[in-house]
This record gives structure tokens, C-alpha cells and sequence, in this order.
């Protein structure tokens, strides 16, 4: 199984709005993927913005691509998101996930 990971920053006023972005539209389109197998959304703020850790699970490397397409360490998000954000990390990492206890 694959972990993919990516961070992204946001101001406080803009926060709810992109947290219920990835909720409404974002994590239910990605359930329709194959091989997507759920994710979280890990969210921190601090005294200047809010920052965001989006960790998706897939089941392999191709699943991946299907979602991000060939260049899969290229960051996605749609434009309503990156409005909402003010800094993205434009590269996802990706992890083989080698234990759990969930």
C-alpha cells in the first residue's frame, strides 16, 4: 500500500472554507478511484496560518497515477482550492507503508 503526502497553508479566515472543500468534494471524488483505499486530513494551526497535511492510501503506485496522472509526484488540486490556499508544496511524497496498527 501506498501513502501519498502533501502539505499546504492557508490563513484562519480561509481555514473552514478549504477544510470543507476537501470534505464536500475532494474525498468523496477520490473514494471513486480504484485502488484508493481512504486518507486523512490532518489540520495544525499556528500563530501565522493554518496548515494542512493531506495523506491519501492507495493500493499501488498506478492507483496513484490514476489519480494524479503520469508525473504522479506533481501536486493536484483543483483551482477553487489553490484560492483558498496561500502557499501549496508542489511536490506529493509518497511512502510504501510498511506496518500499521489501524
Amino acid at each position: 500500500m501506498i501513502a501519498r503526502h502533501w502539505r499546504g497553508w492557508t490563513t484562519a479566515k480561509k481555514a473552514d472554507a478549504y477544510e470543507s472543500h476537501l470534505k464536500g468534494k475532494i474525498l468523496p471524488a477520490l473514494s471513486e478511484i480504484p485502488g484508493y483505499k481512504g486518507g486523512y486530513v490532518l489540520r495544525r494551526e499556528t500563530t501565522d496560518e493554518v496548515e494542512f497535511v493531506v495523506i491519501n492510501l492507495f493500493d499501488s503506485l498506478e492507483a496513484v497515477q490514476i489519480f494524479a496522472g503520469p508525473d504522479y509526484t506533481a501536486a493536484k488540486f483543483e483551482p477553487e482550492a489553490r484560492q483558498l490556499l496561500s502557499r501549496v508544496e508542489s511536490v506529493a511524497l509518497h511512502y510504501e507503508i510498511c506496518a500499521s496498527t489501524v
